[in-house]
């Protein structure tokens, strides 16, 4: 059924599935670039159509009563950051003890133009031993899918020189809000994971 919602969803808005069919059981999807509220619908259209389920974060403050139900059923897991551990170890000890797991990370972190993308998706891949997975909206072509895998050296600079040639030509639905493709460690090492 999901898969035909999926189909109907990217065929109202002319949009088609394009990059990798065969997906790993386990990876960090990257969701990107992320400037709209209809990256979501675009996002989950695409998983139907892939037939794999995506899991996303949210703050667990949504995750109550009705809407948290409709939240979890959507992929959502909620993260508690008043909790003192490392979100990207708690996140990592999922991976660990799941068969399957998607996990779609916004790296920009929120649809405003960011200086830097959150580099929580690569501490989480690299922590897991999980493939990060180049999904994407492309607005400007109206395409969408998984683009590639990379596998986390620990390498930052050369890894996202990586994901920076894969994302240079995509486009966001609203450009302007568009940030670059480059996490805050890459100029400051001592940053630590944002």
């Amino acid at each position: 059924m999901k898969y035909w919602i999926g189909k109907i969803w990217l065929a109202l808005f002319r949009w088609r599935l394009e990059g990798e069919t065969k997906l790993p059981a386990k990876f960090v999807f990257i969701a990107a670039p992320h400037s709209s509220n209809w990256d979501l619908p675009h996002m989950l259209a695409t998983a139907y159509v892939l037939r794999v389920r995506i899991s996303w974060l949210g703050k667990h403050t949504l995750f109550t009563g009705l809407l948290g139900r409709l939240l979890r059923a959507l992929g959502g897991i909620p993260i508690d950051r008043r909790i003192p551990q490392n979100t990207v170890d708690r996140i990592a000890e999922l991976f660990n003890s799941a068969s399957s797991l998607i996990l779609a990370v916004p790296p920009e972190g929120t649809r405003r133009k960011t200086e830097y993308w959150k580099s929580g998706f690569y501490h989480i891949a690299r922590r897991a031993g999980v493939p990060i997975g180049f999904g994407f909206l492309d607005y400007g072509r109206r395409c969408c899918g998984v683009g590639g895998f990379l596998n986390p050296t620990g390498d930052i600079h050369g890894d996202m020189d990586k994901v920076r040639a894969f994302y240079k030509d995509m486009r966001a639905k609203y450009p302007d809000g568009q940030g670059r493709f480059r996490l805050r460690e890459e100029d400051d090492p001592s940053g630590g994971p944002a």
